[in-house]
């Protein structure tokens, strides 16, 4: 019988009439289930499989067209598009916070789903810049219990990113005691402080941490994380979103808006980053380095350097390893990357390290190659010493010419020693020009600030300029100006100044006719200003002053026309701004450079960026160079007030009261000229680094925003409204029944102001999780 024929069951035999028949118990017979053997049995009691893309369920469809529409309005007030409508006496703050609210309360209880989904995650990012102290902690506590799971997937991981990145401010806050007060009850908990919270989730993802830093969705969270607990491995916003984000994450991210708080806006971009941890989150970055020691050895650490997901999170654990003082010890992270050098110099100092084949492919990978740079800032002194003498000394000339490890190079150069840097330049003597022809500029520029900031080996540094350059004689030597910006050696300047004088006296109009040459694009001027000769001058001008010399006189040979052509430049204009704030550069010569342009400022501030460089001239100017400035204007006021950035420039002039009352114009400029200098006193100050005691119940909270709205000079007609209407009550934005600080004001409510919050709290206070005695969440309704 063919097998597809073949019936399913078992095969009953003929019963034998002559065999005796005995009586049997009687079975139930069991139902078998259509399609399967009979001997598999169904499992009881086994967990469904769960969908690696929706681990907590999908999101509803009008659940997910409602936030769209959230994120649709909140992206308009981020970027400023759309205006709040006011209804009567509602302030636009107040809208925006009923707004809020409503989100808020339709995301109880789906936080897991949302952060999951591709659409909605997104939108969870974007509010959570606009939530303020409480609300971040209740969402976090929501969240509790699954970080494991969400930080692995694809969209909830960005979702947790951005939760840890917002959370700074409010750690910060709770490290010197600012907390709102918020009311327990024996129903609801008590809700976990963000630092708390942030302990918690640390000790959650601890015995999976090691895998972590290798998963390709959880490898940023992990460095989000750890730059939460160590908040000093970054100086500035800019280097902290270069260590959590790629090129192609940033990009992305940039495409999405800007991503701020809806009730306040952010100033102070670009400022460095103070912020207060708990003591707890230092002991909290170690563990995660001992866990990492502890899973892992030395192979498999040295693999996670050569690893694109693994390399970014070994950068921040070396980071966090050396600030912790722990690099300096045998078995060390840093001891496995650079092959045992440490522990080898910890035995015996005098000994010569080995060669590794490891350490010099690192030396040349693009990738791996930012992990060396931070092992040569941060490894040990004779570690460091060892690392020169192995893999940098007798081969400057290839490194400082290759693409990748003339970076490490340069990074190595930070911080060499007054013998070492004698020996590089009789090793790179003849190899300067071959590093500005090919644009390899890192290592000179290196050398000029390790110079600047130890003042060492002053005119071999000159010499070396002059060599890179090909400048011989006193005439090319006043041209390494404009030879630095281009990047070219004097003769192929001069070579390409002859050949645009010639193609500019020869140039013919265009044929209408069309031809083979008709849309040719246009050839790159060789002459226009380069980034890499930009930082190179500013390094120069950051030189002792007894150094930077040739490089004033070689600014003041430069005709006026050329000046001012450089100030309208991108990479030239940072040229002229560093003249004017470096402290090398004395004052005699600033001034000489800001009056040069008298009589051309018109011409200067006509531009984008020589407007900038106009403001910093005025902005250096004492009052009687101002006023020379300023009459120097008086015929040209005309074409500043009708030009698009030069009548920016006039606002600062104030021609009008400098012509009809001088003396007043004096004092004005004089006071705003003292008023800045206290500013810079400010600045340069140092910060108290203890955190302040935190206020008691009995002192009031301090209330700047209505100080100043009671300091204002009240306007008759408003006046008048309130006498017949009563004034109105301005909420603060997002607080609640307890005083949260305002996220706006970073002022405490009023009394008037907590009553009309409760339902923000009402909404928010169901979704608290509070942790039981056995470990486990249990939800408090």
């Amino acid at each position: 019988m063919p097998r597809e024929n073949r019936k399913r069951g078992k095969k009953h035999k003929k019963v034998n009439e002559e065999e005796p028949q005995y009586p049997q118990e009687y079975v139930e017979p069991v139902e078998e289930p259509r399609g399967e053997p009979s001997w598999i049995i169904p499992a009881t009691g086994q967990a469904e499989e769960v969908n690696p893309e929706a681990p907590f369920g999908y999101v509803d469809a009008d659940v997910k067209a409602y936030f769209r529409t959230v994120d649709v309005q909140i992206r308009n007030w981020q970027d400023d598009r759309d205006e709040v409508p006011t209804d009567g006496d509602l302030d636009p703050n107040e809208h925006k916070r009923m707004f809020f609210t409503a989100a808020l309360q339709e995301m109880q209880k789906k936080e897991k789903q949302l952060a999951t989904d591709p659409d909605c995650s997104v939108i969870l990012e974007r509010m959570s810049y606009s939530m303020d102290d409480f609300v971040r902690r209740v969402f976090v506590d929501s969240l509790a219990g699954s970080y494991d799971v969400l930080v692995r997937h694809r969209f909830a991981s960005h979702v947790c990113q951005t939760l840890f990145t917002v959370a700074r401010d409010t750690v910060s806050r709770e490290a010197k005691g600012i907390t709102p007060a918020i009311p327990t009850s024996e129903e609801e908990g008590e809700l976990r402080t963000l630092s708390q919270l942030i302990l918690d989730i640390c000790e959650e993802l601890l015995p999976s941490f090691s895998s972590l830093v290798m998963d390709p969705f959880a490898s940023h969270v992990v460095r989000s994380l750890l730059l939460l607990l160590s908040p000093n491995l970054s100086s500035s916003e800019e280097s902290l979103q270069s260590a959590v984000r790629s090129k192609k994450s940033a990009a992305w991210k940039a495409r999405q808006g800007k991503m701020k708080s809806v009730f306040s806006e952010d100033k102070g971009k670009g400022k460095e980053i103070l912020r207060s941890t708990p003591p707890e989150f230092r002991q909290m970055a170690r563990k995660f380095v001992e866990i990492v020691r502890d899973q892992l050895d030395e192979n498999e650490t040295r693999a996670m350097a050569a690893n694109k997901v693994a390399c970014p999170g070994l950068q921040m654990l070396l980071e966090v390893e050396a600030n912790q003082d722990m690099s300096n010890e045998p078995n060390s992270l840093m001891d496995r990357v650079m092959a045992g050098v440490i522990t080898t110099c910890k035995n015996d100092p005098s000994a010569d390290v080995e060669e590794s084949d490891y350490l010099g492919t690192l030396l040349r990978d693009p990738s791996s190659s930012h992990l060396l740079e931070i092992i040569v800032s941060r490894c040990p002194d004779d570690a460091f010493n060892a690392l020169w003498k192995t893999y940098f000394k007798g081969k400057l000339a290839r490194l400082a010419a290759h693409p990748v490890a003339n970076f490490v190079l340069a990074k190595a150069l930070e911080r060499v020693s007054e013998a070492q840097l004698s020996g590089l330049f009789e090793e790179l003597d003849g190899t300067w020009n071959k590093l500005i022809r090919n644009s390899r500029t890192g290592v000179l520029r290196a050398v000029v600030d390790r110079v600047s900031a130890q003042k060492l080996s002053g005119r071999q540094v000159v010499e070396a300029i002059y060599v890179a350059f090909e400048l011989e004689t006193p005439e090319d030597k006043k041209l390494i100006v404009p030879c630095a910006l281009a990047l070219l050696p004097i003769r192929e300047y001069r070579a390409a100044i002859s050949s645009q004088t010639s193609t500019s006296t020869d140039h013919q109009p265009p044929s209408h006719h069309g031809g083979r040459h008709a849309h040719a694009p246009a050839a790159q001027d060789p002459l226009e200003p380069k980034t890499q000769g930009s930082i190179l001058l500013q390094s120069l001008l950051r030189l002792p002053e007894s150094l930077n010399t040739f490089i004033n006189d070689s600014i003041n040979s430069l005709p006026i026309e050329d000046r001012i052509k450089i100030s309208h430049n991108a990479s030239g204009s940072r040229v002229f701004d560093e003249l004017l704030d470096s402290p090398t550069i004395l004052p005699k010569v600033k001034r000489q450079f800001v009056m040069d342009f008298i009589g051309h400022y018109h011409v200067l501030v006509d531009d984008k960026l020589g407007s900038r460089v106009g403001d910093r001239c005025w902005a250096f100017a004492d009052t009687y160079l101002k006023e020379k400035i300023a009459r120097s204007l008086v015929n040209q006021e005309q074409a500043l007030a009708a030009s698009f950035y030069g009548k920016f420039f006039a606002r600062n002039l104030n021609l009008y009261l400098l012509q009809r009352r001088p003396e007043d114009w004096r004092n004005l400029q004089s006071e705003r000229k003292r008023a800045q200098d206290q500013e810079k006193l400010h600045a340069a100050a140092p910060t108290p680094t203890s955190a302040p005691a935190p206020p008691s119940k009995a002192d009031p909270a301090p209330q700047p925003e209505s100080r100043k709205r009671k300091s204002r000079p009240e306007n008759e007609i408003d006046a008048l409204f309130n006498e017949k209407l009563g004034k109105k009550i301005k909420k603060a934005a997002l607080t609640d029944n307890a005083g949260v600080t305002d996220v706006s004001t970073n002022a405490r409510p009023t009394k008037k102001e907590k009553v009309g919050d409760k339902d923000l709290q009402q909404v928010l206070g169901a979704i608290r999780v509070a942790p039981a005695s056995d470990g486990k969440k249990k939800k408090k309704h």
